[in-house]
């Protein structure tokens, strides 16, 4: 019998679905502007919440009063009721006035969307906002998370909001007004600093930019956020326009950055680099054994035409990036052959 109803079917709740099925979880889904398999389908509120313990609710926070009030009336103590908005202080003031004290209830944020998961990028985590209505709703929905890899963080509504302001509202906002501006993301001859730049403007434009308005007006601390991103940027523009052509040394103390030194690095530096490399080497090993998982739970092994085939292509890559063919070659051998990573 399924243990979680998931309302909602849109791109976050397939990507949660698949997430759930990878941790063996079994669930039912309700969205009557989705089409949903069989196997997973609920016909009616009732049907949904049968032998459910967790309801998960992944609707635009504008529709989840709306949602709350349809699930009221069938939802007993024993339920958890959680949502999955990138935003928390208006949903959780919507579950406070429409569930109260009738039953569990809890805000939840992942700071994961489909294109994080369909790439396996860890680690997975989790804003949990604990309920003072609820005391055990928050460990409840912290075990659920963890079920599924997640990291747990807790925060208030007010504090994730603000922070998301900072940071996730701003980074929409600047990628959009690239986007719009008519940026051109794929130049063959850009600095390293901006392709960073830009795989972020991809990851907004494709993981979650149907969102942008929601993530803007839902937020009660963006406006501010954004207000004040403006006002120094126009400030850093106008202090620009009035140097002169020719500026000194002296003239252009005020525009540097702070902590950024000049001269020669510190011989520890190397040292540093490659840790950090070999961290994300292995941090890509672990999303490549994931992906590597998924895909021998849906296809049959692979054929040794197909793994020959993969090391003639990690041999040309090798070869264009001045490296040993022969010897990037038998490293992939051992990734491919290794148990729980290949």
């Amino acid at each position: 019998m399924p243990k979680i109803a998931l309302v909602g079917y849109g791109r976050f709740g397939r990507a949660l679905g698949a997430l759930l099925e990878a941790a063996d979880l079994g669930y039912r889904a309700m969205d009557p502007g989705a089409a949903l398999p069989e196997a997973i389908r609920a016909g009616s509120v009732p049907e949904l919440l049968e032998g459910a313990e967790l309801v998960v609710v992944a609707v635009p926070v504008p529709q989840m009063r709306e949602v709350l009030l349809a699930l009221k009336p069938h939802l007993r103590p024993e339920h958890l009721v959680l949502d999955v908005g990138s935003v928390k202080v208006k949903p959780v003031e919507a579950m406070k006035q429409v569930l109260g004290a009738q039953a569990p209830w809890v805000g939840t944020h992942p700071l994961f969307g489909p294109l994080s998961l369909a790439m396996a990028e860890r680690p997975m985590r989790v804003v949990v906002c604990p309920n003072p209505l609820h005391p055990d709703a928050a460990p409840r929905a912290r075990r659920f998370y963890e079920a599924l890899g997640c990291e747990v963080i807790e925060q208030t509504p007010e504090g994730h909001d603000r922070v998301m302001a900072e940071t996730h509202a701003l980074t929409f906002f600047v990628a959009k007004g690239m986007v719009d501006s008519g940026v051109a993301v794929d130049v063959p001859f850009a600095p390293a600093s901006f392709k960073a730049l830009s795989r972020t403007i991809e990851t907004v434009r494709s993981d979650a930019g149907h969102l942008f308005t929601a993530i803007q007006q839902e937020n009660r601390f963006a406006t501010q956020a954004r207000e004040r991103l403006l006002e120094a940027l126009q400030a850093i523009h106008r202090d620009l326009a009035a140097l002169p052509a020719v500026a000194s040394a002296r003239q252009t103390e005020g525009m540097a950055l702070p902590g950024l030194a000049s001269g020669p690095p510190e011989p520890r530096e190397t040292r540093e680099h490659i840790d950090q490399l070999d961290r994300e080497l292995v941090e890509l090993l672990a999303r490549r054994s994931e992906l590597a998982r998924r895909q021998s739970r849906a296809h049959a092994p692979e054929e040794p035409a197909g793994t020959k085939a993969l090391f003639a292509t990690r041999r040309a890559w090798a070869k264009e990036l001045g490296l040993d063919p022969e010897e990037v070659e038998a490293l992939f051998r051992i990734i491919v052959e290794a148990p729980g990573v290949g």
